[in-house]
C-alpha cells in the first residue's frame, strides 16, 4: 500500500510550525527535547541524507546519521503535532486545578478562574462549580472529571476533522488490500491504552480502511460476536452483487503486546505479563474464529489470519508469518526492531528487498516454528508493507523519546466503555472496555478499575468513565435504544462498584454517535 506520497502531500498542506511533543505523565529529558526539535528542523524528503545527531537506536553505528531510508519524515512530523495537540489538553488539567486551588478563597475567584481555564484549557467550568468554593472549597473531583471529558470531546472533534481530510488514504489502502486479495480487514487488539494508537501510529493504516476494529482485554475477543460481524459483511457484499467465491478473502488480525525492557511486569495484565501466553491466547482465538466460519459455512468462506505482537516500549512489531496453508506459529515471526538496524545503512530499494527476504527466511526456518512453506503472495505483500510502515514509527519513537517511551506502563486518562471512540488513535489516552453488558465485560472493567486505582484513585482523583455507543440512523428507534442502553450500563457499573460510587470516585459522561466514522459526537449527560 503506497500511501507515502499521499501522506507527504497532506503534510505539505499543513502548518510548518512545530512544537515539542509531550510524553504524558513522565518527565521530559533534555535529550528528548533536542530530538524533538531536530525532528522538525530536518529535511523531511523521503530518503533524506541530512545528517543529525545519533539517537539511542543507532549508537552501534557511530559513523552514520540516524535516518532510516524508509522513514516518512513528513508523516512523522504531522503525527508529532497531532500527539502534542491532544496530550497537552490532558496534561494541562492538573497544573490548572492546582492554580485554582490556590485562588479559591479570593474575592474575585470566579473571574480569575474563568480567565485561567479559558486561556490554558480552552473552556470554562460551569459557574455553579466555582461560586460555592468559598463555602466548602472546590469540588476538585468534579472539576477534574469535567476537564477530562472536555479534553476528550475536543480530541474527538480534531481526529474526526483529520479523518475527513484524508479520504484518499482510505481509497489507497482499500485498493491495496483488494490487490492482495482481501475485501475486508478485521483487527482486534488488546484494550490496553498503550495500543490505542495502533492504526494511526504503530501500523500506519488509515482507520477508515479497517472494516471492523474492536478491542478486548488480552485481545480475547468473543468468537460468536465476530462471526456475526463476518456474516453482516458477507451479506452486504451479496446485496451489492458480490459473491463469496470471488477470490477475495476476509483478513482477521489479532494484536497482542509485550514489554522488551520489563517483560514480567509491563506486559499484558490479562495474561500475567507473559509474552508467550499472550501470543498463544491470540493465536487460539484466531484459530477458533477461522474454524467457526469454515465449519458453519464451508465453501467460499475464505478466512486468512495474522498475529502481530507490539513491544509497547518502542512500538516495534513482531509479525507472525503464516505458512502456505495459512497457519501461524508463535515461534515464527519477523521483528522490526532487528530489521531497523539491519537496514539502516541501505538504500530504499535495498531495504525493501531486505524486508521481503526476511519474510522468506522466516518462512524457511526449522524446529518449533517450522511451517508448510511460504505464504501466498498477497499475504506476503501485506506483511512486507506492515513491516515497512512500522519502521517509520520506530524512528518516530527514537526521535521524540530516545528510542523508548518514558511511560512504559499505564498512563491512561479515562476509561472508555461501550463501542469506544474509534476516531481517537493515540497511545495511553484511554483504557477501553468493550462490552454489550456489564456482565459480559466484567473482566475488562475490573482491569480498568485496577489500573485507575493506581493512576487516580490512590491520589484522590476520580476515575472518569466515558460510556459511548454508536447507533444506526437508518434503523428506526436505534438512537433511543442506544441512549437507554447507556443508562443501563451506567447503573450496572455503579452497582458493581458501589463503594467507589458512594465516595464520588466515579464520574460519567454518556454520549452516542451515528455509525459512520467521523459522525458528530452527541453528549447525552455528564454527571457523577
Amino acid at each position: 500500500m503506497n500511501t507515502r506520497d499521499a501522506y507527504k502531500i497532506r503534510a505539505t498542506r499543513g502548518s510548518n510550525s512545530y512544537k515539542k511533543a509531550p510524553i504524558g505523565m513522565a518527565q521530559v529529558s533534555s535529550k528528548t527535547n533536542t530530538k524533538t526539535e531536530k525532528l522538525n528542523s530536518q529535511d523531511y524528503s523521503i530518503g533524506s541524507k541530512t545528517p543529525m545527531d545519533l539517537n539511542s537506536v543507532c549508537e552501534s553505528l557511530p559513523e552514520r546519521s540516524c535516518r532510516h531510508p524508509l522513514t516518512n519524515m513528513r508523516q512523522n512530523a504531522h503525527l508529532a503535532r497531532c500527539e502534542e495537540s491532544i496530550k497537552v489538553r490532558f496534561d494541562s488539567i492538573t497544573p490548572v486545578l492546582k492554580k485554582l486551588a490556590n485562588l479559591q478563597h479570593e474575592s474575585d475567584f470566579v473571574s480569575k478562574a474563568d480567565s485561567i481555564t479559558s486561556s490554558e484549557l480552552g473552556f470554562n467550568f460551569p459557574i455553579e462549580l466555582l461560586e460555592s468554593a468559598w463555602v466548602d472549597g472546590l469540588n476538585m473531583k468534579a472539576l477534574y472529571a469535567k476537564a477530562v471529558f472536555n479534553a476528550l470531546n475536543s480530541s474527538i472533534a480534531q481526529f474526526s476533522d483529520d479523518l475527513g481530510r484524508n479520504v484518499d488514504l482510505k481509497v489507497d489502502a482499500n485498493s491495496f488490500f483488494l490487490d492482495c486479495g482481501y475485501h475486508s480487514v478485521d483487527i482486534t487488539p488488546c484494550s490496553d491504552g498503550r495500543l490505542k494508537g495502533l492504526a494511526k501510529y504503530i501500523l500506519r493504516l488509515p482507520l477508515s480502511a479497517i472494516t471492523v476494529r474492536n478491542s478486548y482485554a488480552g485481545a480475547l475477543f468473543n468468537v460468536e460476536s465476530n462471526v456475526r460481524d463476518w456474516e453482516k459483511i458477507e451479506l452486504d457484499r451479496l446485496r451489492n452483487g458480490k459473491v463469496l467465491d470471488d477470490g477475495n478473502a476476509y483478513l482477521k488480525i489479532v494484536v497482542y503486546h509485550r514489554s522488551g525492557s520489563d517483560p514480567s511486569h509491563q506486559g499484558c495484565a490479562a495474561h500475567g505479563s507473559n509474552d508467550k501466553v499472550s501470543a498463544e491466547a491470540g493465536l487460539e482465538k484466531l484459530t477458533e474464529f477461522r474454524e467457526a466460519i469454515e465449519n458453519t459455512y464451508c465453501c467460499g468462506s475464505a478466512i486468512d489470519i495474522l498475529l502481530i505482537g507490539v513491544d509497547t516500549d518502542n512500538d516495534s512489531i513482531r509479525v507472525h508469518v503464516p505458512d502456505s496453508a495459512g497457519n501461524i506459529s508463535v515461534h515464527r515471526y519477523v521483528d522490526t526492531s532487528e530489521l531497523y538496524n539491519e537496514t539502516l545503512s541501505m538504500s530504499i530499494d535495498q531495504a525493501r528487498v531486505k524486508l521481503y527476504n526476511a519474510i522468506d527466511i522466516c518462512s524457511d526456518i526449522t524446529g518449533w516454528g517450522q511451517g508448510a512453506g511460504r505464504p501466498a503472495e498477497g499475504m506476503r505483500k501485506v506483511v512486507a508493507n506492515l513491516l515497512e510502515y512500522n519502521l517509520s514509527q520506530i524512528e518516530y519513537v527514537a526521535d521524540l523519546y530516545g528510542g523508548m517511551y518514558p511511560d512504559i506502563g499505564h498512563a491512561e486518562r479515562y476509561i472508555s466503555v461501550g463501542n469506544g471512540f474509534q476516531e481517537i488513535q493515540l497511545r495511553n489516552i484511554a483504557y477501553f472496555a468493550h462490552l454489550d453488558t456489564v456482565e459480559e465485560g466484567s473482566a475488562d472493567l475490573d482491569i480498568g478499575i485496577k489500573i485507575f486505582t493506581g493512576l487516580n484513585l490512590n491520589k484522590g482523583l476520580p476515575a472518569p468513565i466515558a460510556i459511548h455507543y454508536r447507533y444506526d440512523s437508518k434503523v428506526p428507534g436505534s438512537r433511543k435504544r442506544m441512549i437507554e442502553k447507556c443508562y443501563r450500563v451506567k447503573n450496572a457499573i455503579i452497582n458493581r462498584y458501589k463503594q467507589l460510587a458512594e465516595n464520588n470516585n466515579l464520574y460519567f459522561q454518556i454520549s452516542i454517535q451515528d455509525l459512520p466514522l467521523g459522525s458528530s459526537l452527541e453528549i447525552i449527560s455528564e454527571e457523577a
